[in-house]
């Protein structure tokens, strides 16, 4: 017995990219840190709010490609002189990614508290019907 994938289905015509955002959305769920909260504001808009303590603004980037939404942090500790006899806050690096759906943008991010905000809107597309012409050969 052959395992039918979701893209080929006679009915899903043009959906075969699905199957690889599925695969996506769960390689970038891997790991728990920073721990994150998604919210929707509003109809059209969320939130996606990060734990991001002892992180400064020039510590974190974030980038989109490929409708991927990717949260890097990175402290870099310069001070050698500073002599820990306990160290338990870790300046460790991170990488977050979210697979945002087609029409959802990122309006902003912006820092509060040791909490990223990366503020995300939802264009609702126009509905439309199309007539199509049946021509003779």
């Amino acid at each position: 017995m052959t395992k039918m994938m979701l893209g080929s289905h006679p009915f899903l015509l043009g959906f075969d990219q699905l199957e690889r955002l599925v695969e996506r959305t769960a390689k970038a769920d891997a790991g728990g840190y920073p721990p994150y909260n998604i919210e929707q504001t509003s109809g059209n808009s969320y939130r996606i709010t990060l734990a991001v303590a002892g992180f400064a603004e020039d510590d974190l980037s974030i980038t989109l490609e490929d409708r991927q939404l990717v949260v890097r942090g990175r402290q870099i500790d310069t001070d050698e002189r500073r002599i820990f006899l306990h160290r338990g806050i870790a300046a460790r690096q991170f990488q977050r990614s979210f697979v945002l759906a087609d029409g959802v943008d990122v309006a902003g991010a912006e820092m509060e508290n040791g909490l990223l905000h990366v503020d995300l809107t939802r264009t609702v597309p126009e509905t439309y019907v199309q007539t199509i012409t049946i021509t003779k050969r």
